[in-house]
C-alpha cells in the first residue's frame, strides 16, 4: 500500500479552468487532467520565475517532490499542446491558501504596513489595533 499524499498548498484556483484547440468542441476532444498542484508549480517556476527550493518552500514540499511535480506537469502541458488535447485544471491533494488584500492592514492579516495605491507601504501598524472594517465583516462582526 502506497503513502498517502500530502496536502499541497496553492496560491488559489486558475480563472479558466478548461484550455482546447480553437474551433474544436471540448467535447470532441480528448482530456488531460493537471492537477491543481501542477498547475501551482508551473506558474511558481515558469511565471514567476522562482528556482525549486524557493517554490518547494511554498507550496510545503520537499525540493524534489516539487521537481518531481513539475516534471509531470510539463508532460501534461506539452503532450495536450503537440496533440491537440483539452487541458483541464483540477483536482489533488491541496489546501488553497486566501490571498490577502494588499491594502488590508489588519492584525487577523498578519501584515506590517499597508500599501497605498503607490505602491509604498505605510507606517506599521499597532499590533492593539482592532481589525479593518474588511476583516471585521470576514469575521462576521454586525457593526462592521
Amino acid at each position: 500500500m502506497s503513502r498517502p499524499q500530502c496536502c499541497r498548498r496553492v496560491a488559489g484556483r486558475p480563472i479558466a479552468s478548461v484550455f482546447h484547440p480553437a474551433g474544436i468542441p471540448v467535447r470532441e476532444l480528448d482530456e488531460i487532467v493537471l492537477a491543481l498542484d501542477e498547475f501551482e508549480a508551473i506558474r511558481l517556476a515558469d511565471l514567476e520565475g522562482l528556482y525549486q527550493e524557493q517554490a518547494a518552500e511554498r507550496m510545503i514540499v520537499s525540493r524534489p517532490t516539487f521537481g518531481r511535480i513539475l516534471a509531470a506537469a510539463h508532460r501534461k502541458v506539452a503532450e495536450a499542446l503537440a496533440h491537440g488535447k483539452a487541458l483541464k485544471i483540477e483536482g489533488g491533494t491541496i489546501r488553497v491558501e486566501r490571498l490577502r488584500s494588499p491594502r488590508c492592514d489588519c492584525p487577523r492579516c498578519h501584515r506590517a504596513g499597508n500599501v497605498d495605491g503607490a505602491g509604498e507601504k505605510s507606517a506599521p501598524m499597532d499590533a492593539a489595533a482592532p481589525p479593518c472594517r474588511r476583516m471585521r465583516r470576514r469575521m462576521g462582526c454586525r457593526n462592521a
